[in-house]
């Protein structure tokens, strides 16, 4: 309005000056009021134009508005399933239509921050509309990208033929191409993972992001993909972590970041223990997956082989277990576990059977009566030997394979047992924790097969 005004002033002054000075006046005043004037009629000719084209997308804005919410306010219940099916897509479309329209504003949106003191667009959305600042980063970095490196991928976009998580994977892929390719070879790369777009989801898309160069510039994609994936690996190795944070409740959250060959060789190795589909919780309990995989994770630690880790203080790694020898006998009370806490006598009689524990057995004046040995583990032998004999869980109707079962004492080393075939079987993780919970019994059948069951 200030530029309308100002160019309506400098008219009205122009249209006092006299005729004749426009064909004979020198003077230099006169001359640069009309070379002014003529330049703000032409401004005020481009400003319509502008007009024109910028205030139609807040009233587009306004009527979109209103039919989202005519959508939203429709019984929707009431489409077929294919009216449904048809309504999804578009929405999903327009979804994605709408988030391509949302990040080209933000592209040039540093002067909107600017007003307000913030530091960049994204700062300034989040402020105002509660959403999640590190998004709205990562989505104006996205912007700029494509704003100002990949047009065509941008078009794509904004037409629908790319959705708003494929651009993150694509760009991504551009992005780590080398930056001593032609620009035509760089186009190719460009066009072909647009059309690519058309057929695979991000996953895919990240895959074949990979190998792009094989197949536009295939002389110098093997290369690529070697070097890229030998820095991959590198930066796999050093952003490497673990944390541990102790809940208070007797758990622990464990938070691990691995190389993805790691996380698989991790997965495969808790998949033995959660196959077949064995129930780890109560009878005709449910078990979440996420669940079994904990359950595994517990009974991977407990069957890792102490003699095959780094040595530690002299020795491979032990638990040294100390508790009171009633207890020992009974499996009630508690027991101390190093400077980690304590546990039940019941849980450490279970350990005791498979961990490489030293129970630190004490009299009633806390004098130490025994310090155990790991001799009271069965061997490797006696271990191949009860897996041919039993083959499966001896619990009544489990069917768990010997090779993921567990060997204990049927009569408890703790009350003297001995470590032989005759006084070995072989229990499943989750039987073997039965067997060692005072809430159950255990009957053994005439075929040497175990009944648990629970007390009343």
């Amino acid at each position: 309005m200030h530029e309308l005004a100002t160019c309506s002033s400098l008219e009205a002054d122009a249209a006092n000056v006299p005729q004749g000075a426009f064909r004979t006046s020198t003077d230099s005043n006169q001359v640069d009021i009309i070379e002014h004037t003529f330049a703000c009629a032409e401004a005020v000719e481009e400003l319509p134009m502008i007009d024109q084209l910028t205030r139609p997308v807040l009233g587009r804005l306004a009527t979109l508005e209103a039919d989202v919410a005519d959508i939203a306010a429709a019984p929707v219940h009431l489409l077929s399933v294919a009216e449904r099916r048809e309504a999804l897509l578009r929405l999903t479309r327009l979804c994605d239509q709408i988030a391509a329209a949302r990040l080209r504003v933000m592209a040039a949106g540093d002067d909107v921050a600017a007003v307000d003191g913030h530091h960049g667009i994204a700062s300034w959305l989040a402020a105002r509309t509660r959403a999640d600042r590190a998004r709205l980063a990562r989505e104006t970095r996205l912007a700029q990208t494509l704003d100002r490196r990949w047009p065509l991928l941008g078009a794509g976009f904004a037409d629908g033929a790319v959705n708003l998580d494929q651009a993150h994977v694509l760009v991504a892929a551009l992005d780590a191409l080398p930056g001593d390719l032609p620009a035509d070879t760089v186009e190719l790369a460009e066009t072909h993972l647009v059309a690519q777009a058309a057929r695979f989801g991000p996953t895919d898309l990240k895959r074949l992001g990979r190998r792009v160069l094989d197949v536009v510039a295939p002389q110098i994609g093997e290369d690529h993909e070697r070097r890229a994936l030998e820095v991959e690996e590198a930066r796999a190795r050093q952003a490497a972590t673990l944390f541990t944070r102790r809940v208070g409740d007797g758990t622990t959250v464990v938070n691990i970041r691995l190389a993805d060959t790691l996380a698989d060789r991790l997965l495969t190795c808790l998949n033995a223990f959660t196959s077949p589909r064995q129930a780890t919780g109560q009878p005709g309990e449910k078990v979440p997956h996420y669940r079994k995989l904990g359950s595994a994770f517990g009974a991977l630690i407990e069957t890792l082989d102490p003699h095959r880790l780094p040595l530690h203080g002299g020795d491979a790694t032990t638990v040294i277990v100390t508790i009171d020898h009633q207890a020992l006998l009974t499996g009630l009370g508690a027991a101390d576990v190093g400077a980690t806490g304590r546990i039940s006598a019941s849980e450490a009689r279970r350990l005791a059977c498979t961990a490489n524990l030293i129970p630190a057995v004490l009299g009633t004046a806390s004098e130490v009566l025994d310090l155990g040995r790991t001799a009271r583990l069965f061997t490797r032998a006696q271990r191949k030997a009860l897996a041919v004999r039993d083959r499966t869980c001896r619990a009544e109707g489990c069917t768990i394979p010997a090779p993921w079962c567990e060997a204990r004492h049927r009569d408890s080393w703790s009350r003297a047992g001995p470590t032989d075939l005759a006084n070995g079987v072989l229990y499943c993780s989750w039987h073997h924790h039965r067997a060692h919970d005072p809430g159950y019994t255990r009957t053994t059948m005439p075929n040497g097969d175990t009944r648990f069951h629970r007390r009343e």
